[in-house]
């Protein structure tokens, strides 16, 4: 069954419902993702995470051991998560125990587990969280390679928390999060598995209408910084973490997505093969391996990109890196480069939607930046046709790529240097 776009009228507003029905297994989920309600939204650093986790606890009467009693008994699942731009509650149980698992989830809705006991609990846990990246040099890396390139933007800040900020965090700040985060106004529904649409419309309208009216929130467009900044951090490593970005002008808006997807493959994001992989790995043997995508989303749009080295390497991954960028976006893609990225990326796509939660998570991105249901399939369509003139005219159009902001996790201690 294809997937459809579907709406319930909840008081004045108009939830969409993204549904595909398939009964081969008898399974059933439900998302509810809030929109604006992600880390960009955050009031205090981490507090979005921490009301997800708050929302785990389970009720105020059952406590978080006796609700979770009550779903095993079912097997019944129900979980919230944030990520940067949405707040997200899924539930998922058998078929012949979905309607137990909707009544337990309204159960939650209702009654929140706002004891000092539950607010302990996930304080420690996040605490004891932080403390482990304390060690974790790919957190580290990456965490100061976004301060850098997003400085002065909510993007920048330390959205998982920091344990000041972790600390500071009250119950009622918890409270008022969600219950000005989370609301039937800024809802988008997705629903999968062995289930009508009929009842599909029907749990959506029940679980939905007992949350408030939100103010809903604009996500914020942020740029990423051209200064060609190399940032060097201290730490008891023996390797050298290097993480990577660069503004990338190019919006989700755009109708050429195809043309950024074979960009984004042949500069790192298709392993073996990238011209990442060809030049660091392969010929200098420096990295086993190394990444770049090309990250288009509503609030940014830019090239992210990692890799390990030895630390007597670092200084000449980094060049080969920017090298590598440079000789990209002067020279652009040759034929074969060309013909081998379209084999792949038509040759998989079968394997990107054989489950019914690929589908549904393609419907949801398709409906969720603007895009047309078969958008997906459409640009396939584009994507073996375009020209070996289209596609360098498309890569050599976006020199910006090559102003790369460097943050490196090493043993030596260095300072911030800046490229004029």
């Amino acid at each position: 069954m294809a997937s459809s776009i579907n709406e319930v009228k909840i008081k004045e507003s108009t939830v969409p419902v993204v549904y595909e029905g398939g009964d081969y297994v008898p399974i059933v989920s439900i998302q509810f993702v809030f929109t604006g309600a992600g880390h960009l939204s955050n009031t205090k650093d981490g507090i979005a995470d921490m009301s997800a986790k708050l929302l785990n606890e389970g009720t105020k009467k059952e406590g978080s051991v006796g609700f979770a009693t009550k779903l095993d008994a079912r097997a019944v699942d129900i979980h919230s998560s944030v990520g940067r731009e949405s707040f997200v509650i899924e539930v998922s149980a058998l078929k012949s125990e979905f309607a137990y698992a909707i009544e337990r989830l309204k159960e939650l809705l209702a009654d929140p587990n706002y004891t000092r006991e539950a607010f302990e609990q996930v304080t420690r846990q996040k605490i004891g969280w932080l403390n482990q990246k304390r060690s974790d040099f790919d957190y580290i890396s990456a965490t100061a390679l976004r301060a850098e390139l997003f400085k002065g933007t909510a993007l920048a800040r330390p959205y998982d928390g920091t344990f000041e900020s972790i600390e500071s965090i009250t119950l009622d700040e918890l409270r008022t999060f969600i219950q000005t985060h989370i609301g039937y106004n800024n809802a988008i529904a997705v629903v999968g598995g062995d289930i009508t649409l009929e009842d599909a419309k029907q749990y959506t309208h029940e679980v939905l209408s007992l949350l408030p009216k939100v103010d809903t929130k604009e996500i914020p467009q942020i740029e990423a910084s051209d200064k060609r900044t190399t940032l060097y951090t201290d730490e008891e490593t023996q390797q050298a973490y290097i993480y990577f970005g660069a503004p990338f002008d190019y919006s989700y808006r755009e109708e050429d997505q195809y043309k950024a997807k074979i960009a984004e493959y042949l500069l790192g994001g298709g392993g073996f093969g990238t011209r990442m992989m060809e030049e660091i790995r392969v010929k200098r043997g420096l990295t086993y391996g190394v990444y770049a995508s090309l990250r288009r989303t509503k609030s940014v749009s830019y090239m992210s990109g990692y890799l390990q080295t030895k630390l007597s390497t670092q200084e000449e991954a980094i060049k080969l890196v920017q090298e590598v960028v440079d000789t990209f976006v002067e020279k652009g893609i040759t034929q074969d480069e060309l013909d081998k990225a379209k084999q792949f990326l038509v040759g998989s796509e079968p394997l990107r939607t054989e489950t019914l939660s690929q589908r549904l998570s393609r419907a949801y991105n398709e409906f969720y930046y603007g895009r047309p249901l078969g958008f997906s399939k459409e640009q396939l369509k584009k994507l073996e046709a375009v020209t070996l003139e289209e596609m360098n005219a498309f890569i050599t159009a976006h020199k910006e790529l090559s102003d790369i902001t460097y943050s490196v996790v090493t043993k030596e201690n260095k300072k911030l240097k800046t490229e004029n």
